[in-house]
């Protein structure tokens, strides 16, 4: 994971969800001349994205496009990754940047096919200059689009048919997940932070939708009721504190070392239900900040940790 603080990680998150399409983009996959569509019939086209041939040379410039790629069985067509995708271990790790993405560093990999999440620097049009094909996997905002890109990074890359049994394991494995999510009178209050500086995610975005599939309140909604934070609000202490929230999820581990010990210790939190009740979650900083397949672990790890805490 990035070194980013997480206020820079806050305010990164709010302008994806800012920017983010309302619409799903169309998929089809044209079938070979004489032929019907399969898993390998080329040409393919995805939104406004036609691709003639197979890819065989992949650069990928997001931590959740490089696991989604392995992920629909692409990896052997990946050469190189940015500097921050650590996920799978095997993913051909390079000095390209998503965040000060390089056009001329890109073309030096010789792709056929560039998978980013962010058009910073304005890199899709220069890369379109340089007629190299771009998928871009914008932040998910919905589950849906989770499986949505999957199944088009499927396509895309010759590879439909495992891409959509990603899709339909995912699906199979959350719903066998919220099946474990007791029935409670009240739901438990939840904290998600994204950084010691108190940033968090409402249930208006991604996150927010996983654990309110586990059956949690989320406190960080009525501080941004508005929506001005684009659903990632600063709370204070103070605020927190009154919530009272029964379990607190940290983001923020190895980004930032917090733990729950060092949340024990903050001023103030002696008396929050999370803290007296020892229902501090450390989560993994990647999994909680990806919308790719491990959402899987990240739901299972809420649901585990809400579910015990329950009996």
């Amino acid at each position: 994971m990035s070194r980013r603080t997480p206020r820079l990680l806050a305010a990164t998150l709010a302008l994806a969800a800012l920017t983010l399409g309302a619409c799903a983009e169309k998929t089809t996959e044209t079938p070979a001349a004489g032929g019907s569509p399969t898993s390998g019939a080329f040409p393919v086209t995805v939104g406004s994205l036609t691709l003639e041939q197979r890819p065989e040379k992949i650069v990928s410039l997001a931590p959740t496009a490089t696991e989604m790629l392995f992920a629909v069985g692409a990896g052997p067509q990946v050469v190189a990754v940015d500097d921050q995708s650590n996920y799978p271990p095997e993913a051909p790790k390079s000095d390209l940047s998503g965040y000060q993405p390089n056009a001329e560093a890109i073309a030096a990999k010789n792709p056929d096919l560039v998978v980013l999440s962010d058009d910073r620097n304005k890199i899709v049009d220069q890369l379109a200059t340089l007629k190299i094909p771009v998928y871009q996997t914008s932040a998910a905002q919905t589950l849906d689009d989770t499986y949505r890109q999957l199944t088009e990074l499927g396509i895309l890359t010759g590879n439909a048919d495992t891409g959509a049994e990603v899709v339909r394991r995912m699906k199979e494995d959350i719903e066998k997940l919220v099946a474990q999510v007791p029935d409670r009178i009240q739901a438990p209050t939840y904290f998600h932070e994204l950084g010691p500086e108190l940033y968090t995610a409402t249930s208006k975005t991604f996150i927010g939708s996983i654990y309110a599939l586990a059956g949690l309140e989320n406190i960080a909604d009525p501080s941004d009721a508005d929506g001005r934070s684009a659903g990632y609000p600063q709370l204070s202490q103070e605020v927190i504190v009154a919530a009272n929230p029964d379990f607190v999820f940290l983001s923020d581990v190895t980004c930032c070392q917090q733990s729950a010990a060092t949340v024990k210790a903050r001023s103030g939190w002696a008396d929050i239900n999370a803290v007296r009740n020892d229902q501090i979650v450390e989560l993994d900083d990647d999994i909680a900040s990806r919308w790719g397949p491990r959402v899987v672990d990240l739901l299972r790890t809420i649901v585990d940790a809400t579910t015990k805490a329950a009996e």
